[in-house]
């Protein structure tokens, strides 16, 4: 009995497995052949043709080795011009040093004595007041600021936000010149101080500087000057007289609202507060290059 033959067992043949990286075919291609074909067939030519590799005649072999020297020369010059002029750089920075060192201290000691003498000026011309005043001197010192002063008043506190680092976009304050807006500004104390003079104090400090009617507060970038004395945040505003009235007052007024706009929008910190005695020192002086009393007597 013949059977139909046998057809042999179809096998497959395994395939092989791709590379890990045949996704990156390209990057690997790169990295298979880094040298340009082009530069590697350039190379191989000037190899046959005996062009290539280190030179072989004996005048090419001392430009070279005469070029290697006068390299090696000029590195060694230089390093030892720089290993040379090293301790003079040092000696010439440390005399800089100590020059600025001098120049600060003879500085400093120039403004204490600028400091003791404003004390002297001042404190000769209270004792002047007080010796012909008259009946009004303290009351034209008082006014004037040339006196030491004390009763019930107010403590207005007003410090930056604590986000005064981080100027936002787009804001008011901003586009209206204001580099950072939780800052307090030079304006933003004149509007302060000038509302507590309208809502009645009768003598006013900011950190202990004492104003006159000849005060100003102006900036110097970010720093607020009272009569060109840098403050530091917080700024304690102290005014003396009568304190919850005083306190009242300012606070219903446009200042006191605009003190409160700039709390609500901008994060500075403020507070206040009635006192039951608040001191005031007197202004370090009172200069006056114009104005002159009057001597005429007036006719009704």
């Amino acid at each position: 009995m013949c059977g139909m033959p046998q057809q042999p067992p179809v096998r497959s043949t395994p395939t092989r497995p791709s590379r890990p990286d045949a996704s990156m075919s390209l990057l690997t291609n790169v990295m298979d052949h880094s040298l340009d074909e082009g530069y590697a067939e350039a190379a191989a030519r000037r190899k046959a043709d005996g062009t290539g590799g280190m030179p072989k005649k004996l005048s090419a072999k001392l430009g070279l080795a005469a070029g290697l020297v006068l390299a090696a020369l000029l590195v060694t010059v230089g390093a030892a011009q720089a290993r040379i002029a090293a301790p003079v750089v040092a000696k010439e920075r440390e005399e800089l040093i100590d020059r600025i060192d001098s120049q600060t201290s003879a500085a400093e000691d120039l403004e204490d004595a600028i400091d003791e003498l404003r004390d002297d000026v001042g404190a000769r011309q209270r004792e002047a007041l007080k010796k012909h005043g008259g009946d009004q001197g303290e009351l034209v010192g008082i006014l004037a600021g040339a006196l030491e002063v004390h009763g019930p008043g107010v403590k207005l506190v007003v410090d930056d936000a604590k986000e005064a680092d981080h100027a936002g976009d787009g804001d008011a304050r901003q586009t209206s010149g204001f580099s950072d807006t939780g800052r307090l500004r030079d304006r933003d104390m004149q509007r302060v101080v000038n509302g507590l003079w309208e809502s009645g104090a009768e003598a006013v400090t900011i950190n202990g500087q004492r104003l006159t009617a000849l005060s100003a507060i102006r900036a110097a970038g970010d720093a607020i000057l009272v009569d060109n004395k840098p403050l530091v945040p917080p700024y304690t505003v102290l005014a003396v007289g009568d304190g919850d009235r005083l306190r009242t007052k300012f606070q219903n007024s446009g200042d006191g609202q605009y003190l409160q706009a700039l709390h609500e929008n901008f994060g500075i910190r403020t507070s206040i507060s009635a006192e039951d005695e608040v001191r005031l020192p007197a202004a370090p002086s009172v200069i006056v290059r114009t104005a002159q009393p009057s001597t005429e007597k007036g006719t009704s």
